[in-house]
């Protein structure tokens, strides 16, 4: 018996994250995010998808641990300026205003990365998008990484397999992955990340192409900050419209595209494009396991104050 103790007290205690964590540490928590997520977004529709993002952009980076709203320091170059990010990334200062708002009734106990998972979660519903739960109790890391960033996310120009790979590493499936991709049902793409599938590819619907073409000239450094929707049908309506359009080959990424094109994830695609409920409950699903990578719990990393800079 006392050596099944002793090996019961070895075996490390790991925090588990939890909906009700701050139920009684700070009770107006998540009503002060939501709050904030919708001044935000009503006062610019597009930080919607911003917000969404950056919480995908986090996560995929040593885990859902707010690193990517740390600014370069003295000891580590971050994660901003990785090429994923730079000049794409945005909304670091609408996480410091709602970091803020909460700050302001719970000053020390809610993290950023929750923060963060939160304010994902609130965006979608604001733009008609589907809700889930959101698991809490993440602390914020000390350090970022644009090597790690550049090496973990994605890229507009990846193939199947390489999205595939990327997502799997997260432990993330591939039906996750098409499901997470449906984020793009809403948001804008710089004109330097589509440019090569308007002018290049002929997987693609030519009236779309030739469409796409007025704003983004073929030169490259001409116009390359010039923005298009990643969704024309309803670029402001988080809805299953983005299966469709790539069902017509009106993908606006490459890889985007990809994701029909002939391959293994054109049956999922096409059942997203049918079946919108379909869509919605996969998405939430796939956003609850992203935000369970490789949180930081327990005594680990720190709750930040601001969130641009450590403690």
């Amino acid at each position: 018996m006392a050596a099944l103790l002793l090996l019961l007290l070895a075996v490390p205690c790991m925090a588990q994250l939890t909906p009700d964590f701050y139920s009684q540490s700070c009770p107006a928590a998540l009503s002060t995010i939501k709050k904030a997520v919708n001044k935000a977004v009503a006062r610019e529709r597009r930080m919607a998808a911003s917000l969404i993002r950056l919480h995908f952009h986090d996560c995929f980076v040593q885990g859902c641990d707010a690193s990517i709203l740390l600014e370069d320091s003295a000891t580590f170059v971050g994660e901003q300026s990785a090429l994923q990010n730079i000049n794409s990334a945005r909304g670091f200062n609408v996480v410091e205003e709602i970091k803020s708002a909460v700050e302001g009734i719970c000053p020390g106990v809610v993290s950023c990365a929750d923060v963060l998972a939160v304010a994902a979660r609130d965006a979608s519903t604001y733009v008609g998008g589907p809700t889930w739960t959101v698991k809490l109790g993440r602390r914020d890391s000390t350090t970022a990484s644009k090597d790690l960033a550049e090496a973990n996310l994605p890229l507009a120009f990846n193939d199947l397999d390489a999205l595939i790979s990327s997502f799997s590493k997260q432990g993330l499936s591939v039906r996750d992955m098409v499901a997470l991709s449906g984020s793009h049902t809403i948001g804008m793409a710089r004109c330097v990340t589509f440019r090569g599938r308007i002018y290049n590819e002929t997987d693609i619907d030519a009236g779309f192409a030739s469409g796409r073409r007025r704003a983004c000239p073929f030169e490259a450094g001409s116009g390359d900050g010039n923005l298009a929707p990643l969704d024309l049908v309803t670029p402001n309506s988080f809805d299953n419209n983005y299966y469709k359009n790539l069902m017509r080959k009106k993908g606006l990424l490459h890889s985007d595209q990809v994701l029909f094109s002939g391959g293994s994830t054109d049956g999922i695609v096409s059942g997203y494009a049918r079946d919108g409920a379909s869509f919605s409950t996969d998405f939430s699903a796939a956003m609850v396991r992203m935000g369970d990578i490789q949180p930081l719990t327990g005594d680990q990393g720190e709750i930040r104050r601001v969130c641009k800079v450590i403690n």
